[in-house]
């Protein structure tokens, strides 16, 4: 039963009245174009071309190194110029595909799959897992593996996670305004794989056009319906979402479909729908290029693979030199210093703000208010964890349910002590799961 909502959670500023009003602008690419081969969760692609090979625009130019990775294709004709790292989001140095742009933009032949009612749910499957269909929200997990839980019978929702709720971002709003029908012919593909589930599209009520929009288009399906949840952030993240949309609750040591889910971001859902009527792979995503230190805020209709630092001289440049550069939202988006990047499959928004409030602000001792443990989601007590943590405490941490922390940045953004709680619980958080590999 759905709750609408989840305790905890804030409501910072959304920033979304600065692009959530710019159509869907398409961008062609005008310089090299990188393809970081770790675009996914699991193992990184395999190259399959080399050094000087001439592409065309949907070919494959690496594969999947196992079941769960995903292939890559290349969005531009042209010539791989090289194979060698380049820097990414998270300024890591990741080994990439370079691809010299030669703007003919010229494809390959696709070939169409048949009519969806002739399709069995092995080939629906196939023909994602071909298309290196990954979540786009974000965690970039591969989804053909997210629609192939053991016992698919046992499967009760599917959710289209329409939430966005990360401030500033709104790339999937335009989608949902601008190509619903999109977004509701790949949740009934998605829905043929389970036959016993429901369909339902979960959009915060600060989306009423949106929800009209979807209302509309499902009132005659008897298996999909349009839930608006109350807006607060983070209402997107998965187990809220489930919560919110369901009323089921799942642990950090769950995975949805022990609660019967599966959860898709609105991107992901019209990538399946491209792959499986028109047999085209996962080549383009929307980019909301945003803040208050562009000129022109837009969002964007890219290729992968597309250099961040001409989407920003598209959307008009800096009016004033922004303090912080993020790629994604303010609360889970990675701060980056370098530009000179490329857009991934999961490459949602790059935020250019003039002030960087994290960076300016001092911390000092907690005052045990208890904010942190009210706001948190996860129900946990992030003053003490962040304790636990910084004195590497990593036993007592986990008697602390540390790992049941979202790392949603709620409680940073709460704290009137100004401690990067979130910071340090996710360090140890990392560390944590590191070990469990090892052993």
């Amino acid at each position: 039963m759905a709750k609408f909502t989840f305790r905890g959670g804030i409501h910072p500023y959304d920033g979304k009245d600065i692009s959530k009003d710019k159509p869907i602008k398409v961008y062609e690419p005008k310089g090299d174009m990188v393809y970081p081969l770790s675009q996914h969760i699991g193992a990184p692609a395999v190259p399959i071309v080399q050094k000087g090979d001439a592409v065309l625009v949907g070919q494959k130019i690496a594969d999947a190194q196992g079941f769960v990775s995903a292939p890559i294709y290349s969005t531009v004709s042209g010539t791989v110029k090289a194979i060698e790292p380049r820097r990414v989001i998270t300024g890591d140095n990741v080994m990439s595909i370079v691809i010299e742009n030669d703007h003919e933009f010229k494809e390959v032949e696709f070939t169409k799959p048949k009519p969806v009612e002739q399709l069995t749910k092995e080939e629906i499957i196939k023909l994602i897992q071909d298309a290196g269909v990954v979540g786009m929200g974000g965690a970039g997990f591969p989804t053909h593996v997210k629609l192939s839980p053991k016992e698919p019978e046992k499967i009760d929702y599917v959710i289209a996670n329409c939430a966005e709720c990360e401030p500033y971002l709104t790339s999937d709003y335009r989608r949902m305004i601008e190509e619903p029908e999109k977004l509701v012919e790949g949740l009934k593909i998605i829905l043929r794989l389970f036959d016993h589930a429901r369909g339902v599209l979960a959009v915060e009520d600060n989306k009423p056009d949106c929800i009209e929009k979807l209302r509309k288009l499902t009132e005659n399906e008897d298996r999909i319906s349009v839930v608006a949840l109350q807006t607060k952030y983070p209402q997107g993240s998965e187990r809220h979402l489930i919560f919110a949309a369901t009323g089921r609750a799942i642990n950090s040591s769950m995975l949805p479909a022990d609660a019967g889910c599966v959860v898709n971001n609105v991107d992901t859902i019209v990538a399946v729908y491209h792959a499986v009527t028109q047999g085209r792979p996962l080549m383009n995503r929307i980019v909301t290029v945003t803040g208050d230190c562009i000129k022109d805020p837009c969002n964007f209709f890219i290729r992968v693979g597309t250099n961040y630092h001409e989407l920003i001289d598209e959307a008009g440049g800096f009016i004033k030199e922004p303090e912080k550069v993020v790629s994604g939202g303010p609360m889970m988006g990675f701060a980056i210093f370098d530009l000179d990047v490329p857009a991934t499959k999961t490459s949602s928004a790059l935020l250019c703000i003039s002030k960087d409030a994290v960076s300016s602000a001092e911390a000092t001792a907690c005052i045990n208010c208890g904010r942190c443990v009210e706001i948190c989601p996860g129900r946990v007590i992030p003053s003490r964890l962040a304790d636990l943590a910084e004195n590497g405490q990593k036993e007592a941490f986990e008697k602390m349910n540390g790992m049941e922390c979202c790392e949603c940045g709620s409680c940073s953004y709460i704290c009137p002590a100004k401690r990067q709680l979130t910071q340090s619980i996710k360090s140890m958080r990392r560390m944590i799961l590191a070990d469990r590999r090892k052993k």
